[in-house]
């Protein structure tokens, strides 16, 4: 089932291995919904609102993935955070909370790849270390149709936004995200 979103052609992932990191790769393999799509994008243009620009897809149908991490007793706890690119991740408010934490923060870019062995502004929900919460605002599981990152920068994930309530280890969560006020 081939569909356009904007101005992507999208195809099959599980046919374009090609164009996912290898954990996505893998965790497609065993993951229940069918409806994932792919498309190849400039990697230039993988951030946010440049890929919105360049590829005619609204802020309200791109969803980032932010890797946050805070410390207690010594030990980093990781978790990912699934948001609309019209909102902000409340990372010490909600995500400092559910991980137990005293401070929460975006973890470390080089920290981030090499955890998920995915490409820093490709980093997507799909495939992350299984330990891990992924924490997925409401209103992307409230989203017909969703474009994530693809673990790569050259490409995106298009796919229902509720398929990402079944992702392993996720959790829907209510204001996960504030309204940014450039969004």
């Amino acid at each position: 089932m081939d569909a356009v979103l904007g101005k992507l052609a999208t195809e099959p992932a599980r046919d374009r291995a090609d164009l996912l990191a290898p954990p996505v790769v893998d965790a497609l393999t065993t993951w229940p919904v069918d409806d994932v799509l792919v498309a190849p994008i400039d990697p230039d243009l993988a951030d946010t609102a440049a890929f919105c620009a360049a590829y005619d897809v609204g802020l309200e149908e791109s969803a980032n993935c932010v890797v946050v991490a805070g410390k207690r007793e010594g030990v980093t706890r990781y978790a990912a955070c699934v948001i609309l690119a019209t909102t902000r991740a409340d990372v010490n408010g909600v995500v400092r909370k559910l991980l137990d934490v005293r401070k929460a923060s975006f973890a470390p870019m080089a920290e981030a790849v090499e955890l998920t062995g995915m490409e820093y502004g490709g980093i997507t929900p799909i495939g992350l270390p299984p330990e891990w919460p992924v924490l997925v605002d409401s209103r992307v599981t409230a989203t017909a149709r969703v474009i994530i990152g693809s673990g790569i920068r050259g490409s995106k994930i298009e796919l229902p936004g509720a398929a990402l309530a079944d992702l392993p280890g996720a959790q829907v969560i209510e204001d996960l995200a504030r309204i940014s006020p450039t969004g």
